[in-house]
C-alpha cells in the first residue's frame, strides 16, 4: 500500500521537483497539491493524505498555523525549512508537526524521512535538531520549572529521555546501554505514555524545556 503524500508550497517550481522526486518512488504516491496553508487544510480533509511535505512561509495561512488545524489525526505533517528559519521550526514542531528536514536535503533522505513519519515515528536529524533547540533555549531564556511528571519516570526511563533528546536511536542507545533494541523501544513507549507526549519530537522538545538536557 502507497504511503500517500500531500505536497505543499507557495513556489510551482518547488512542489515539481519534489513530485518528480516522490513519483519515482514505488511505495509513495503524492495525492495532491496545495500552495499555502489554507488550502493544505482543505486538501488533508478531502484527501486524508498520509504525510503532509509543509513549507513554512506561505501566504494566507502559514506552515505553522496549519500545521496546528492538521495535527492531531491520522496525517502526520513534516516541515520542510532552512537554517534561517529556525524558530519557526520549532514552533511548527511544538504545533504536532513530527518532524522536519533541510530544503537542500537529497532524494534519498526526502524518501526516507516520508517513510519513517508514515510509520508513526518522528523525524529527528540530531545535528540540525541539537543546534535548534541549543539556540533556543539560550535566546528565549525561559525559567525552568521541573515538572511533576517527571518523578514518575523510573532513572532508566529518565536516563533514555536524555539520550532520546541528544537526538540518538534506538540502535544507538541500546548499543551505549548494552540492551536490547526493543528493551530501549519498551523504555520510549513508557515515558512517552507517562509523559502524555505524541512522539520522539515533543519528547525532545520537553527534555530541554524542563532542563533534563541543558544544551
Amino acid at each position: 500500500m502507497s504511503i500517500r503524500v500531500l505536497l505543499v508550497d507557495d513556489h510551482a517550481l518547488a512542489r515539481t521537483g519534489l513530485r518528480m522526486v516522490l513519483d519515482a518512488e514505488p511505495d509513495i504516491e503524492v495525492v495532491g497539491e496545495a500552495a499555502n496553508g489554507r488550502q493544505a487544510v482543505h486538501c488533508v480533509k478531502r484527501l486524508e493524505p498520509d504525510v503532509v511535505l509543509m513549507d513554512v512561509r506561505m501566504p494566507e495561512l502559514d506552515g505553522i498555523a496549519a500545521t496546528r488545524e492538521i495535527a492531531g489525526g491520522a496525517t502526520r505533517v513534516l516541515i520542510l525549512t532552512t537554517f534561517d528559519l529556525d524558530e519557526y521550526v520549532y514552533d511548527a514542531l511544538a504545533a504536532g508537526a513530527s518532524g522536519f528536514l533541510l530544503k537542500d536535503v537529497g532524494p534519498e533522505q526526502l524518501t526516507e524521512g516520508i517513510r519513517v513519519v508514515a510509520s508513526g515515528d518522528a523525524l529527528l536529524a540530531p545535528t540540525v535538531t541539537r543546534r535548534l533547540i541549543d539556540e533556543l533555549v539560550v535566546a528565549r531564556k525561559r525559567e525552568i520549572v521541573r515538572p511533576p511528571e517527571l518523578d514518575a519516570l523510573t532513572p532508566r526511563e529518565r536516563e533514555v529521555l536524555q539520550l532520546v533528546a541528544q537526538g540518538m536511536s534506538n540502535v544507538e542507545i541500546a548499543e551505549l546501554l548494552v540492551v536490547e533494541e526493543t528493551t530501549v523501544k519498551t523504555h520510549v513507549s513508557r515515558l512517552l505514555a507517562k509523559l502524555d507526549l505524541r512522539d520522539r519530537v515533543q519528547a525532545v522538545i520537553f527534555a530541554y524545556e524542563t532542563g533534563l538536557v541543558d544544551g
